[in-house]
């Protein structure tokens, strides 16, 4: 076999269908687009209409707000870290903060910070130094043998 031989499988691509060329070619006249009316035009840009009926969006009433200045944090459950342990991408032995669970590639970003949530159990004595972590998730780290210290982005946030 030589590179100047080598080709597609049979029937692996199809060629281009020529549109608007005559009556004859079966694709001529109106060219696929059906007849007449404004999408048989170009530049429709009609998403969201609905023939003049009061459209879902304006039907439907405002709710919530989003806040842009909210902090986004990565969540991480105890049972996730505990795996990390034990696969021996994290060491128990140091501290454990957004860097090393993404140097142990547990997270991909840090975002605002690490958050750590309660799913799943901890055996490892381990010392963290996360933006936040629920109730639960400290008292386990603490049932443990571990420490767990939340960082002051975390502390400014809520005042």
């Amino acid at each position: 076999m030589k590179l100047n031989e080598i080709r597609d499988n049979e029937g692996a691509s199809k060629d281009r269908i020529r549109v608007g060329r005559g009556i004859g070619s079966g694709k001529g006249k109106t060219g696929g687009r059906g007849v007449k009316g404004q999408k048989a035009r170009s530049g429709v840009a009609i998403n969201g209409f609905e023939g003049g009926q009061m459209p879902i969006y304006r039907r439907l009433p405002k709710r919530g707000f989003n806040n842009i200045f909210a902090s986004e944090y990565v969540v991480v459950s105890l049972g996730r870290i505990q795996t990390a342990i034990d696969a021996k991408k994290l060491d128990a032995s140091a501290t454990i903060d957004a860097a090393a669970l993404k140097a142990a590639g547990v997270i991909r970003r840090a975002k605002d910070g690490v958050r750590i949530l309660a799913d799943g159990e901890l055996k490892a004595k381990v010392a963290f130094e996360v933006a936040g972590a629920s109730k639960p998730a400290i008292e386990k780290i603490e049932k443990a043998g571990g420490s767990i210290k939340l960082l002051a982005v975390a502390a400014e946030a809520a005042e």
